[in-house]
């Protein structure tokens, strides 16, 4: 968090950063995951988040969730931006190789498309949409994945 912040001063942009975790009276939330690369997915969303929003507010929520249907629980972590949100034709391939549209985006447009696959990796799913779905007045997007938590 720390570094994003610095990235966040380092490019001028009026962006509040925040951390949110929710996980009952306990702390801790252990999943069996190699390090390095949950901090690339992490880094590649935040620094997404980060150059799609100008100014507002990026927040990231982190939790463990019940699944039912095999009574084991996910991590799931939340990373919601204020942002220009996300273009309609690129949302249904955006975790696919080269689905950039935007003159913003630059790189290579494979950020999306590894963090997909370090998350399947880990035995976990990741999505996104944009903020207005879930309330017509909210701009910006919301990238979630969820991790098996090591019981």
């Amino acid at each position: 968090m720390n570094d994003i912040q610095e990235k966040i001063v380092e490019n001028k942009k009026n962006i509040k950063l925040f951390f949110e975790l929710y996980n009952g009276n306990n702390n801790k939330i252990i999943v069996e995951a190699d390090k390095n690369r949950l901090c690339q997915v992490i880094s590649n969303l935040l620094n997404n988040a980060i150059k799609f929003t100008d100014e507002g507010s990026i927040t990231v929520i982190v939790g463990t969730k019940k699944i039912n249907n095999n009574n084991s629980n996910k991590v799931i972590v939340n990373i919601k931006d204020t942002g220009t949100g996300i273009a309609s034709e690129i949302l249904p391939k955006l975790f696919t190789k080269f689905a950039t549209k935007s003159p913003i985006a630059g790189g290579t447009g494979l950020g999306l498309f590894i963090s997909k696959s370090i998350i399947e990796m880990h035995g976990g799913r990741i999505w996104a949409f944009n903020n207005d779905e879930e309330n017509k007045d909210d701009r910006g997007s919301t990238f979630t994945f969820s991790l098996p938590v090591k019981e």
